[in-house]
């Protein structure tokens, strides 16, 4: 049998910046593991894509995007581009044309062990199928917000409420209550209709019927809803966040840009300063843009507000006290400076998790999507920040400019505020750890990776290889801690040898025992491995005389 190359996965992301950004920082993770990544990307998106991993090795795909989307002017292949959202679920519908593209492009690449594609791309389930290819789905949602719009479709604990605003319990779950405007229309009527609804059940369809669930976020900041998920709803949750870690170290340029100029002016005069962004998706009304800057100018906090050209116009005279910025900037530098000590944001879920990674508190502005859901968790489920109310005591709703100025200088000033800036460095540790060698997120990727290469080995060589042939494809520089080996037997079974913490067992698939004479021959060369990883040596060692190594933790 000839040699395989190794793990090669391909990436799919729907094509949205704040989707297509997490799943780079992912493909920089696998590629850390020696996992040959190809990224699925169209020609309007490709520059974005190559700038980001242009230091890395990572391949590149170009599919042909659809033409003639109803409401969407050619050439425009990014939701951050669409007129309005109304124009998302035609947009999203119409990647099903690039199916025969895209499984064009599997049979030419080099042999593939797993499709990591997201939530919108459902379709990209029957592809995986055709090709029998495990398929990872990744959402741009956590824990939390998935595992409630879950509930939510399957125990209906809403259908008896009289209001929007009307408090229900969530089934399994009774100190938590929620109201239906804690969920984005149409799911927060009784009985949800229309074509979005139909969209997102056929993607909730193909991600049950796929391997498992990939989340940007880590155990420890949501453990209860990924427990709960992993028991009663599934396929499993893999953890692997966050990502933004991955994220390289900015390119050396001549000259700052003006706006980190401003936050090191600020920062040498001891003024802290509040980040404001709400993304590039919800659009706000100019009275809501003008009674948040009125809010943030009478709070006498400094602050750096992050908007679109279009915005701006409505905005001018409110920067007494603050800098707007219209151009690009990169948040991830921005909240990691030292003068920015908070950040009023709408919650997306990618700027919580730079936030957290960050160590900075987050004031809470959600417009839409699963943003009053991340609100919650933030504000109440783990009390790393807090929350801006409308008017009307509602989560949804126009918010008055003495209530972002009563908020704002609560939030920076007050003295809840140490106690979520406390909370706040508490969860941050956590995600540190969780993403270093041996944390929680690490080790779910490492197991990942283990996972998908040996459904893919157990339906690849499930009856054919030479005598005691250990399987090249899976050839790696390092293993992990625990590690299944595939291991062709006599029988021409596959065994898995467990180093850590089986002590050495040989275990087998397909219901047939390994035979006695590979039982001999493995067992001890794996006892030998596990000792060495027990006794902590770093040295190098060939298992099962393969070029496969292994190094003890």
């Amino acid at each position: 049998m000839a040699p395989i190359s190794s793990p090669h996965f391909i990436i799919f992301p729907f094509m949205s910046q704040g989707h297509t950004i997490p799943l780079l920082y992912l493909g920089r993770l696998l590629r850390q593991r020696s996992v040959a990544v190809t990224i699925i990307t169209t020609a309007g998106n490709s520059r974005c894509v190559r700038d980001s991993i242009r230091d890395t090795d990572i391949k590149i795909v170009e599919l042909p995007f659809p033409q003639d989307i109803d409401g969407v002017s050619p050439g425009v292949e990014s939701t951050d581009k669409l007129p309005s959202m109304a124009c998302f679920v035609p947009f999203a519908i119409s990647t099903k044309l690039m199916q025969h593209d895209f499984e064009d492009t599997i049979q030419n690449l080099q042999p593939v062990t797993c499709i990591i594609s997201d939530t919108y791309l459902g379709w990209t389930q029957n592809s995986a199928a055709k090709f029998g290819i495990p398929r990872l789905v990744f959402s741009g949602m956590g824990n939390f917000s998935t595992t409630m719009y879950q509930i939510l479709g399957r125990e209906r604990p809403h259908a008896g409420t009289v209001s929007l605003d009307t408090p229900f319990l969530i089934p399994d779950f009774p100190k938590l209550k929620l109201t239906r405007n804690d969920f984005d229309p149409p799911f927060c009527e009784i009985e949800p209709t229309g074509e979005y609804v139909d969209f997102m059940v056929e993607q909730v369809l193909a991600m049950e019927k796929s391997h498992g669930f990939i989340v940007n976020s880590f155990y420890e900041l949501e453990s209860i809803y990924v427990d709960y998920w992993n028991q009663k709803i599934g396929p499993k949750a893999w953890c692997v966040g966050p990502l933004c870690v991955a994220k390289p170290p900015s390119a050396a340029v001549r000259e700052k840009p003006l706006y980190m100029q401003w936050l090191d002016g600020k920062f040498a005069e001891d003024e802290p300063v509040l980040y404001v962004s709400f993304g590039t998706q919800a659009k706000l009304s100019p009275e809501q843009l003008h009674e948040i800057a009125t809010g943030l100018e009478k709070s006498q906090v400094s602050f750096l507000w992050v908007l679109r050209s279009k915005e701006v116009e409505y905005l001018q005279g409110v920067e007494n006290r603050g800098l707007i910025v219209k151009e690009w900037v990169d948040q991830i530098e921005i909240l990691q400076h030292k003068a920015v000590k908070g950040f009023l944001s709408h919650c997306g879920w990618n700027s919580v998790m730079e936030s957290v990674s960050a160590n900075v508190p987050i004031l809470a502005f959600p417009m839409m999507a699963e943003q009053h859901l991340n609100a919650r968790l933030v504000a109440e489920e783990t009390g790393v920040g807090m929350r801006i109310m409308s008017s009307n005591g509602s989560v949804r709703g126009f918010v008055a400019a003495e209530n972002v100025e009563k908020m704002v200088k609560e939030f920076m000033e007050g003295k809840k505020s140490k106690a979520v800036q406390r909370k706040m460095e508490e969860i941050r540790d956590a995600a540190c750890a969780a993403t270093e060698e041996g944390g929680s997120s690490w080790r779910s990727l490492n197991f990942l990776i283990d996972d998908v290469c040996r459904k893919r080995f157990s339906q690849s060589y499930s009856q054919s290889s030479k005598i005691g042939e250990l399987l090249d494809s899976c050839e790696r520089q390092d293993l992990f801690a625990v590690r299944d080996i595939p291991y062709k037997c006599n029988k021409n079974w596959i065994v898995w040898l467990k180093p850590l913490p089986h002590n050495g067992s040989v275990s087998h698939m397909d219901g047939d025992e390994a035979c006695d004479v590979c039982k001999r021959k493995l067992r001890s060369k794996v006892k030998a491995f596990a000792a060495g990883q027990k006794s902590g040596h770093k040295k190098r060692e060939d298992v099962v005389n393969g070029r496969l190594r292994a190094r003890g933790r």
